[in-house]
């Protein structure tokens, strides 16, 4: 079993890195239950994905310390789901964070430094990915989702390698972004491995 939930805001493309990983593994000949939970995804809000991996659960939402992996799209998202985790999860998170319209409207900054210290003062394994670094390197910073599923995918954090990843690319995503999502999903790698 293997149980991964995706975390960040709207608009940083959740809900296709969720369907990337669950076609990946339903390829593998696995079982696959998944949910989104999104609230108000398309002015900033919150959205968790729960991909579930395997045969022996029933329920498409992960119990609380109970996540393999915690792939966190920013921050604040990340350290507001970390009670997911179980004690040997791994979190592959960007170290880049978007303010919520709530802080913008009352001019509270934010801090991302924060929420990345408290997540690296945690005992699990963590990688911290420069998401926009990766995306410059891409040039195009709408596939951050997939670079950091490349990201995962490196560590080891996912059971399942580049090459399957980019066969499940070739088959879901349009034929106008497929080159640009496999070198997403490379440079997301190499990104891990430097």
């Amino acid at each position: 079993m293997t149980d991964c939930l995706l975390t960040g805001v709207g608009g940083q493309g959740i809900v296709f890195a969720s369907k990337l990983i669950s076609q990946t593994a339903m390829r593998q000949g696995r079982k696959v239950r998944t949910a989104e939970t999104i609230g108000m995804a398309q002015r900033g809000g919150s959205v968790v994905s729960h991909v579930r991996i395997g045969e022996d659960d029933y329920s498409p939402l992960i119990a609380k310390k109970h996540a393999d992996l915690i792939i966190g799209f920013e921050p604040s998202e990340t350290v507001r789901v970390i009670d997911y985790l179980k004690s040997d999860g791994a979190v592959v998170v960007n170290n880049q964070g978007v303010q919520s319209i709530s802080a913008a409207l009352t001019g509270d900054e934010y801090e991302v430094g924060t929420a990345l210290d408290y997540l690296s003062s945690l005992p699990i394994r963590l990688v911290v990915c420069d998401g926009w670094r990766l995306c410059r390197e891409v040039q195009n910073s709408k596939v951050l989702n997939v670079a950091l599923v490349g990201a995962a995918a490196a560590a080891g954090a996912l059971d399942m390698s580049i090459a399957e990843l980019s066969e499940t690319i070739r088959a879901i995503a349009p034929s106008r972004f497929i080159d640009l999502n496999i070198k997403a999903l490379e440079i997301g790698a190499k990104g891990v491995k430097e």
